[in-house]
């Protein structure tokens, strides 16, 4: 996990500019350098280091003496890229994953670059012998990416817009920044005034497809069919790759644990192949919830069980509301249930930096999204749409809970691994019937669980343990997180102030006082950005005005019995 950031024919003095590459410098409290392209005075790259692998010849831009005319900047870890190695004879000069991306894009370009790619990625590859810039991001979006490009071709590349909304530009006074769609590549041409031109934009991969790396996987072909055996087999298969592969880090690995399915699934599967492998150290786990909440009690059964060193993150309403505006200026969004679910993973990701050696951090996002876990999918009218459901939630991870988990944790500097997003357990799993992947008897998730009932990785009531929305799981028995933010905001907004929010903010306008709250924040530090949410995230088939999962009927009928 980095800082990327670069220019590429800037009108204004880049030490002025370089300035907005500051504001990324939480990504990587390691290392920093600027660098000027050779011939081109008007381009620069910035890179923030949080030094993972490699320490000795990790710093960007990556340049190699193969390949002089390329320069790479990117974030992001590339599993698979020992095998490409092997497969391809390529001969690295550093033991940097991200190496692998010259080495590709020279031997077959950059469409087989993207596409090859077992990993999470955001990268800005420049050729200077071709006059050509490429942006790249992976499927999911799980390292973010950003742009501004004006229609006289000056260029910003950053990690988080916050780099970018302070560029100083002769004919704009207020460039676009937008997010730079996942799975896809741009193909720009650099003229020699350090301008750029805009090419074309390319979708290299999409998750429904098995993608093209798993020519070069460590794991043998899978039994084909759909009965319930092999299936549950391939489920556990993939699944445990997935943790494998991403073991890959000279620092030390930790996990977040809210005692949920995914993360206790996660952590469990982790703690198993570190002892396979003999890292020398325990796994530190990581809770955070209010005195005494469901979450704290369920990852302490966990932890007990797998023999983690467990940690225990206890936080009060107070700490929890003066976090908020901090959350909000790093997720860059006003979505209501992102940010609160942000403030617990801000505050744990905090300890963590502060009390803890763990950098390399894993986490359970992606699964509800794949696996179907929300308690509204139980309202699904059909197997067909609850999957076209579950692929409109993954497409849109990136504006969501991929969002929320890397700028919680990037604002900390930790990296963030999230097996569940694995590309060809993804992919695997989309490939199963419908109605295989639904809801049944009234239990979500269902077939992940009975993929591991008989693998004694969790206890009984952990693995079959109910989907908590997360402002109840982290609150205290007392009152719930979501009813503590619902009185403290009520006396923040005034009724009158609420009634002309429409007027006020006529895209996504607030409906309720807390997403009118958490807009009047977003608005002071990104003022007239309001489009880097196309919509709040909601729930379907149900009437809602909430995004909680405790307005739901189900929910309640299940939390009250």
């Amino acid at each position: 996990m980095c800082g990327i950031w670069a220019l590429f024919g800037s009108d204004e003095c880049l030490s002025v500019q370089c300035l907005s590459a500051m504001k990324i410098a939480h990504r990587g409290p390691d290392a920093f350098r600027f660098e000027n392209v050779n011939g081109f005075t008007n381009c620069c790259f910035g890179f923030h280091r949080l030094a993972v692998v490699d320490q000795l010849y990790g710093m960007q831009p990556i340049r190699v003496k193969k390949f002089p005319y390329l320069w790479l900047c990117y974030n992001g870890e590339i599993y698979n890229f020992k095998q490409l190695q092997k497969q391809f004879g390529f001969e690295y000069q550093t033991l940097v994953d991200g190496e692998v991306i010259l080495h590709l894009y020279n031997r077959g370009g950059i469409e087989q670059t993207a596409s090859m790619l077992d990993g999470v990625f955001a990268f800005i590859l420049l050729d200077t012998a071709n006059r050509k810039v490429f942006l790249a991001r992976d499927t999911y979006g799980v390292r973010p990416l950003f742009k501004v490009l004006t229609d006289d071709g000056f260029l910003g590349v950053c990690s988080e817009a916050k780099g970018l909304i302070n560029l100083k530009h002769s004919t704009s006074l207020c460039p676009k920044v937008e997010p730079f769609l996942p799975g896809h590549y741009e193909v720009l041409d650099l003229k020699p005034s350090g301008k750029v031109a805009s090419v074309e934009l390319v979708k290299f991969h999409s998750y429904k497809d098995e993608p093209l790396h798993v020519a070069c996987d460590t794991v043998e072909t899978l039994p084909s069919g759909f009965d319930l055996e092999t299936v549950k087999s391939n489920i556990r298969i993939l699944f445990e790759n997935a943790v494998r592969k991403r073991l890959m880090a000279h620092r030390r690995i930790g996990c977040l644990l809210s005692g949920g399915l995914d993360s206790s699934l996660v952590a469990a599967v982790l703690l198993k192949l570190m002892k396979e492998i003999n890292i020398n150290y325990p796994l530190q786990t990581f809770a955070i919830g209010m005195e005494n909440s469901p979450d704290l009690l369920a990852a302490r059964k966990v932890a007990a069980h797998i023999g983690s060193e467990h940690h225990e993150v206890i936080f009060n309403s107070e700490e929890g509301i003066q976090a908020i505006e901090e959350v909000i200026f790093s997720l860059e969004t006003y979505d209501i249930t992102t940010i609160r679910a942000s403030i617990g993973m801000y505050l744990v990701s905090k300890y963590i930096r502060k009390k803890t050696d763990s950098v390399v951090i894993f986490s359970g996002e992606g699964s509800d999204e794949l696996t179907q876990g929300y308690i509204y999918f139980h309202k699904a009218p059909s197997p067909e749409e609850a999957a076209e459901e579950s692929e409109r939630l993954l497409k849109e991870l990136y504006l969501f809970d991929v969002l929320r988990a890397d700028r919680t944790t990037a604002a900390h500097g930790l990296e963030l691994r999230v097996p569940f997003l694995d590309h060809r357990f993804t992919s695997y799993y989309l490939s199963l019937p419908a109605e295989l992947r639904i809801p049944k008897n009234g239990i979500e998730k269902y077939l992940l669980r009975q993929s591991f009932e008989d693998s004694n990785l969790l206890p009984k009531e952990i693995l079959w343990r109910p989907k908590e929305a997360f402002s109840d799981g982290i609150a205290s028995v007392k009152k719930s997180w979501f009813s503590i933010l619902q009185d403290y905001i009520d006396q923040q907004v005034d009724d009158l102030l609420l009634e002309k929010a429409a007027e006020k903010y006529p895209f996504n306008p607030p409906k309720t006082k807390e997403s009118y709250y958490y807009r009047q924040i977003f608005e002071k530090h990104y003022s007239g950005r309001s489009s880097w949410l196309p919509h709040y995230w909601m729930p379907r088939w149900v009437k809602a005005t909430d995004p909680s999962a405790r307005t739901l009927k189900h929910y309640k009928s299940a939390t009250q019995e």
